[in-house]
C-alpha cells in the first residue's frame, strides 16, 4: 500500500492545504493528514478542534485519514509504516526551506518528499494569514472551507 502523511499546523486548514489534500489522495492509496504539535505555539483552535475541522472537511475523500503527532515527522513516518511525505509548495522559499527538511528526513530514516506546487489560486495563502485578516474582520470566505470560516466566526468576534 503507497501511504503518504500530509503534516501541518492547520491551524486553521485552508483551501490551499485541502488542495494538496486533494492532490495527494489521487496519488496514495492512503494519505494521513496529521497535525503536528508543537508545545510551544499557542494556536487559535485546539488539537483537537484541528482535527475535527479536518475530518469534516476531507469526509469525501475515503482515503484520506487525520491524526495527530508531537515529535519528529520521521518518527510518525516510521511507526505508522509511511514511505512519503507530501507537501505544497507557494513560492521560492518555501522550496529552499521544504527541500533543506526532504533532504533530513531522508537522511534521518529514507523516507521520500513530494513537493507539489499549490494552485496558482492559493499561492499567497496561509493559516497565519488567514488569522490575521480575520482578526480585523475581513472576509476570509474564499480561503477556507465553510465548517472552518464558521468556527472562526465563532472564535473571533470582529470577523462575525
Amino acid at each position: 500500500m503507497r501511504r503518504a502523511v500530509c503534516p501541518g499546523s492547520y491551524d486553521p486548514a485552508t483551501n490551499g492545504h485541502l488542495d494538496i489534500i486533494e492532490r495527494a489522495s489521487r496519488l496514495f492509496d492512503e494519505v494521513v493528514v496529521t497535525v503536528m504539535i508543537n508545545k510551544n505555539k499557542k494556536g487559535l483552535f485546539a488539537i483537537e478542534e484541528r482535527m475535527e475541522l479536518l475530518r469534516d472537511t476531507t469526509a469525501s475523500l475515503p482515503n484520506v485519514r487525520v491524526d495527530s503527532w508531537q515529535g519528529l515527522l520521521v518518527d510518525y513516518c516510521r511507526a505508522n509504516d509511511i514511505a512519503a511525505i507530501a507537501k505544497g509548495l507557494r513560492s521560492v522559499s518555501d522550496f529552499d526551506y521544504e527541500l533543506q527538511m526532504a533532504q533530513m528526513n531522508r537522511e534521518l530514516s529514507g523516507v521520500e518528499t513530494l513537493l507539489m506546487p499549490n494552485n496558482p489560486v492559493y499561492g499567497f495563502l496561509s493559516s497565519s494569514l488567514v488569522k490575521e485578516v480575520a482578526t480585523y474582520g475581513g472576509d476570509v470566505t474564499n480561503l477556507v472551507p465553510p465548517l472552518v470560516l464558521e468556527r472562526l466566526k465563532e472564535k473571533l468576534p470582529a470577523l462575525g
